[in-house]
């Protein structure tokens, strides 16, 4: 048989070229981001000692306790009491000052009477803060006015605020997530579900409702979904917010955790954190993290719902929004979204065999593109 040896000299020649050319591509790129998340990939994947971790934060019960031992300013023991069929406690951390957010929320996806009424079920809402900030702080003890006084007067009349006495900062996020998981665990346990999200988010409340009356009737356990984040690797960059000393967490990357915008946990899950944060030390203040962390000691995984948002916004359309979740960014266009999200006529465009094709063509355009990576995957396109 002919062999043609130029033709092969060329085609490895021209190998060779390619390789060399995406190799600078990628030398010119690689970045001190890349390499801590081959890293923590690696360690994932293939070390994936998770087991020292849990060693490592464990300290005594006592010791534990300092991190959650703060009195209660503002507290609704009886929210749930009456209620025997909570189907969803739903948690939302906020500033103190953000006044706004809060009265839209509960003139939308947080509308307890709506929900009641429309939806057929009982949600529970309460809004979790700490303390206004310093400066704010010592102007409240100086006069009646304030932050701190608006929030007494704007707790007496939706009776819907918890407050502790830490300063609410980003710092301080973990003791608020300590503060949702054991005021779950004392005053609504019967909740079957229990979900935290931050006040900057849009929840789709019919469509999240439908789905948990789904699996609590399949009476599914070790719940835990939203957006999933993988090995991650602690950030080393002193100017970053999210920066994370070596001294703090010395490990290449952490246990998997979800986005803390928005997630959501089964009642026996809830459990298990409460139960984990009684002797693990939560002096790390990332707070999804630490969830991942307490989750971790108690064998318990997340699992992905691909229209759970991270960091991200949903793109605006009747077809996201019939499979809507939650989506995270929205202050100024939350009524606008609820009224365009919940409106009838979603279901009427994307249901039937037509609307099914005409949605999945519009999401794989929507949803492929680099610049909704965080919030719906691509993948999501054909679910």
């Amino acid at each position: 048989m002919f062999v043609n040896l130029r033709r092969i000299r060329k085609c490895q020649c021209l190998q060779l070229m390619t390789t060399c050319l995406v190799l600078s591509v990628v030398m010119v790129c690689w970045d001190d981001s890349v390499v801590s998340h081959v890293k923590a990939y690696s360690y994932r994947y293939l070390v994936n000692r998770y087991t020292f971790i849990n060693k490592s934060f464990t300290i005594p019960r006592q010791e534990a306790h300092m991190f959650s031992n703060h009195r209660y300013l503002l507290n609704h023991p009886y929210k749930c009491s009456g209620e025997k069929n909570v189907l969803l406690l739903l948690l939302v951390k906020s500033s103190p000052e953000n006044i706004e957010r809060r009265r839209a929320i509960r003139s939308t996806w947080g509308n307890e009477t709506y929900i009641h009424q429309t939806l057929g079920v009982t949600v529970k809402v309460v809004f979790v803060l700490g303390l206004p900030k310093q400066q704010e702080a010592a102007h409240t003890r100086r006069s009646r006015g304030g932050t701190q006084h608006n929030l007494v007067r704007e707790d007496r009349l939706n009776g819907d605020l918890v407050q502790q006495d830490f300063v609410d900062s980003f710092h301080n996020l973990t003791l608020k997530l300590l503060l949702q998981f054991r005021w779950a665990h004392a005053y609504c346990p019967h909740a079957r579900f229990l979900m935290t999200s931050d006040d900057d988010i849009f929840v789709h409340m019919p469509n999240l409702v439908r789905y948990l009356q789904d699996i609590d009737r399949k009476g599914v356990t070790d719940f835990w979904i939203g957006r999933v984040h993988r090995g991650a690797p602690p950030i080393r960059r002193k100017e970053s917010k999210y920066y994370v000393p070596y001294e703090m967490y010395p490990w290449l990357a952490y246990p998997d955790y979800t986005a803390g915008a928005g997630y959501v946990v089964s009642r026996d899950v809830a459990n298990k954190i409460y139960q984990a944060s009684l002797t693990l030390n939560a002096s790390l203040y990332i707070d999804d993290v630490f969830m991942g962390i307490c989750a971790n000691a108690m064998g318990v995984l997340p699992q992905e719902h691909v229209y759970f948002s991270g960091e991200g916004k949903a793109p605006y359309h009747l077809c996201i929004y019939d499979k809507m979740m939650t989506s995270h960014g929205h202050v100024a266009d939350i009524y606008e979204l609820w009224k365009a999200a919940t409106n009838p006529e979603v279901k009427r465009v994307t249901s039937g065999l037509f609307g099914r094709l005409y949605c999945t063509a519009v999401k794989l355009t929507l949803l492929c593109r680099p610049y909704f990576l965080n919030s719906y995957p691509c993948k999501a396109a054909l679910l």
